[in-house]
């Protein structure tokens, strides 16, 4: 008899160290459930625009199209769930996407898929405000990155399954039906995913001033907070300059196959997964600021070993590090949010990606100029703003007990 309540309780002692709450788990399922139509119907985007007839500049215009858009939609999405609360906001980022969906499978064309695209193409940017704000409202200060952690690693489930079912569709029916079959199961994974959210999500009030203007909620951005995003900036400059580059530097300049280059992908992932929770555990239970030095050094180190890097056990290494940039990511985020002000957490939140987004943007025109001068300035470059960036946060950085501490003194 007392067997399954000793099953029960060790099944409840996971669950707390976890931060796996009722509101905690449903936000999870459905990650998985529309990161599984996402990552099986929009991976293919490309090859279904030139089936329909598209060109190579509209397949262009598209991935522009999705880079713009996870930058702008961010701040919406944090306004909306402030205003609306995080429950309701993620049914309405759900039923934009789902409008989407419904547009590519009812009408064939390629300009419909381009127009439908600007309403699914971003939902992750549009509700990752949302669900850090549920994350913010649901677990204790001493669980967020537990719960933002569990985040990060539930939704690499779908980019690791989706785009292998999406694949088995086109095999099955080519590309035309494929893909739109494709986009009938995400509809129905969204669908089902808006009912779970709806069930399971606790609701919470809305916040009684959701601050519309970005302009002006920039000014509640505390020194804490601006250090984080300058610091963040200049370390996303060392992660996108050569970020385009590293399958041309690979398999082009150092001859590993493209088989190669999948298993590093796989290799990276595999190790972000593995530091998230041990990692999280650590950072709930003290400071923050010093797993997000860390993380900050590892996306330094990467594209000075990349550099060096001229056969596969040395990509190897470089890659594990590049898995390793992910040690303090959750915190990160966690950090966001412990520094935004209350009430207006999720707006921050998204002002935080919109400033740092349209930035690190910029990173892309310059990289191809310093590529075209060599690989090893542009690597060299991209490992020096990584150095100003990690240093900066470490100089200046603050911790959330840090900055409540001065505000009490």
């Amino acid at each position: 008899m007392t067997k399954p309540n000793g099953t029960l309780s060790a099944t409840r002692k996971v669950a707390d160290f976890l931060g796996l709450r009722r509101s905690m788990v449903a936000m999870l399922g459905m990650v998985v459930l529309v990161g599984m139509g996402e990552n099986m119907a929009e991976r293919f985007l490309p090859i279904y625009l030139i089936a329909l007839g598209g060109s190579a500049l509209s397949v262009s215009f598209l991935n522009g199209m999705d880079n713009l858009l996870s930058a702008l939609y961010s701040f919406p999405g944090g306004y909306l769930s402030d205003r609306l609360g995080y429950k309701r906001a993620l049914a309405v980022f759900n039923l934009i996407a789902m409008a989407g969906y419904a547009i590519v499978i009812l009408v064939p064309s390629w300009w419909a898929v381009i127009a439908a695209a600007a309403l699914f193409l971003s939902w992750s940017a549009i509700s990752l405000p949302a669900t850090m704000s549920l994350v913010a409202a649901v677990l204790p200060d001493q669980k967020r990155t537990m719960g933002v952690s569990m985040h990060s690693l539930v939704r690499r489930v779908p980019m690791a399954l989706g785009p292998v079912v999406g694949g088995l569709l086109i095999t099955w029916k080519g590309d035309v039906v494929g893909v739109r079959l494709a986009f009938v199961a995400a509809f129905g994974l969204a669908l089902l995913a808006l009912v779970m959210q709806q069930l399971f999500i606790e609701d919470r009030p809305r916040a009684a001033h959701a601050e519309p203007n970005p302009f002006r909620l920039f000014a509640f951005m505390t020194p804490a907070f601006r250090t984080l995003l300058v610091s963040d900036i200049l370390v996303r400059f060392s992660e996108q300059i050569p970020y385009a580059f590293m399958a041309i530097w690979a398999i082009k300049n150092n001859g590993l196959s493209p088989v190669q280059f999948g298993l590093l992908t796989t290799i990276e992932m595999v190790t972000a997964m593995l530091v998230y929770i041990p990692v999280a555990y650590l950072a709930d239970r003290g400071s923050k600021k010093p797993f997000v030095a860390i993380t900050f050094g590892f996306f330094t180190l990467f594209p000075l070993l990349l550099m060096f890097s001229n056969r596969f056990e040395l990509f190897v290494l470089a890659f594990i590090v590049r898995g390793l940039k992910e040690f303090g990511e959750p915190t990160r985020k966690a950090l966001i949010m412990d520094l935004a002000p209350e009430g207006q957490k999720a707006a921050m939140f998204g002002l935080y990606y919109l400033l740092r987004d349209v930035i690190v943007s910029l990173a892309a025109f310059a990289a191809g100029w310093l590529w075209n001068v060599s690989p090893q300035v542009n690597f060299l470059t991209a490992f020096g703003f990584g150095v100003l960036g990690t240093l900066f946060f470490i100089i200046f950085g603050r911790d959330v007990n840090v900055t409540k501490e001065a505000v009490v003194n």
